[in-house]
């Protein structure tokens, strides 16, 4: 199984942390975000995983060797030259991520104990061209569902916008929620998503989910079961993830 992890981002909300490393690479309780992400995939059983690389980009590169890819068939999708984007990230990696299978996509600084094969599963089982985690929780900016957890715009709290254009927020019954940065993407959405960059190599995959949920079929995924999450992108999450896992070691 295919996975692709976001490891390309410039870190700004951890300096002075990133100004000599890649955020992937900052440790939590003596372990790197990469490498507990990385064996959460594999735990998984996903084996063929891809890297997106920019910021520091080297160091990620030699990490991976020094550990011998941790016994995975590991991928670099190199976008040194030119951060992407989420979108752009994932239309970089396609020659890595086709085929007849979903691919998972993992954000390098979420740390979590989800069951990443049921989801997985999940959405080979939807039908959906992509599956996002969910959750309820408190933030500026949430994805809107209808009853049958099927995407039907996005909202800021704080500006008041709302995606997409003439979506009328009070005519249906839409819950908001929180987008968890892990998601299952059916390979189906390599043209769709060539044909909404239009050529453009920097774009973010949210607005695509967004203008494309009316077309085709975008999921949300929210288990039952209550499961640990944390964005360790931040000093203060960063802080309270190292209280955990160092009680876990």
């Amino acid at each position: 199984m295919k996975a692709l992890i976001f490891a390309a981002g410039l870190g700004t909300r951890l300096r002075p942390l990133t100004n000599d490393r890649p955020k992937a690479l900052v440790e939590v309780a003596g372990t790197t975000m990469l490498e507990r992400v990385i064996r959460r995939v594999a735990e998984a059983g996903f084996d063929d995983i891809t890297v997106n690389i920019h910021h520091f980009g080297q160091q990620i590169i030699d990490f991976l060797e020094t550990n011998n890819g941790f016994g995975l068939n590991i991928h670099i999708s190199d976008e040194r030259d030119l951060l992407l984007d989420t979108g752009g990230g994932i239309l970089k990696a396609r020659h890595f991520l086709e085929g007849e299978e979903p691919f998972l996509v993992h954000n390098a600084d979420i740390l979590t104990d989800l069951d990443l094969l049921d989801f997985y599963l999940s959405h080979k089982h939807s039908g959906a061209l992509a599956s996002l985690l969910v959750k309820q929780r408190v933030t500026q900016r949430y994805f809107l569902f209808d009853d049958e957890n099927r995407l039907q715009g996005w909202v800021n709290k704080k500006t008041g916008e709302l995606r997409p254009c003439g979506l009328d927020k009070d005519a249906m019954t839409l819950h908001e929620r929180a987008f968890g940065g892990i998601h299952v993407i059916s390979p189906d959405i390599f043209p769709i998503l060539e044909r909404y960059a239009a050529g453009n190599r920097v774009f973010s995959i949210t607005p695509f989910y967004v203008d494309e949920c009316k077309s085709h079929h975008i999921n949300g995924y929210e288990p039952a079961n209550d499961y640990l999450w944390l964005d360790v992108g931040k000093p203060e999450t960063l802080a309270h993830a190292n209280e955990i896992f160092s009680l876990t070691r």
